[in-house]
């Protein structure tokens, strides 16, 4: 992997942007914004910086605000499965798709033996945490795809992303 100044700075304002927002649009056993940001960071420095900045966004909110491991079974899948099917497709609706299956579907199915089993949560399902994380990254990843359209209305996406690759 490149070393590459701009794409790390950009990683590191964009894990405090999200790490900053993620009180502020919060509903319980929801984090749209995480999913904004994953979208944002999947399409403008790719999958493994997503991955990236998921972890280290889950790791702040667990440290700092007190969320349980929910934090990383709930962004760390859609985060790189976005930078991943962006990366296929070269379009937003691409990233928008890998975040709603990897958080939606694969992060949630995962939440399950990471709360029974890692925490000790007898109360929880299989199925238990798909509607809410389901519901939250609807909304951000939407609210991402939103952004991107305006992006590329305004011919700015191109002209990020060819400044970011130097």
């Amino acid at each position: 992997m490149r070393f590459n100044l701009k794409k790390m700075t950009l990683s590191g304002v964009l894990i405090a942007v999200g790490f900053l927002l993620s009180p502020i649009l919060r509903v319980p056993g929801m984090a749209p914004m995480q999913h904004f940001i994953n979208v944002i960071t999947a399409v403008f420095l790719g999958p493994w910086y997503a991955l990236f900045g998921a972890l280290t966004i889950s790791f702040l909110r667990m440290v700092f605000m007190g969320i349980n491991i929910l934090a990383i079974t709930g962004s760390v899948f859609g985060a790189t499965l976005s930078g991943l099917l962006y990366r296929k497709y070269k379009h937003p609706l691409g990233a928008v798709l890998g975040e709603i299956i990897g958080t939606g579907i694969i992060g949630s199915l995962l939440s399950y033996p990471a709360m029974a089993f890692i925490v000790g949560n007898k109360e929880v399902a299989l199925f238990t945490f798909v509607p809410s994380f389901i519901a939250g990254t609807i909304i951000g990843s939407s609210i991402a795809y939103l952004f991107l359209r305006t992006l590329i209305q305004n011919h700015l996406l191109d002209k990020i992303q060819r400044n970011l690759e130097g």
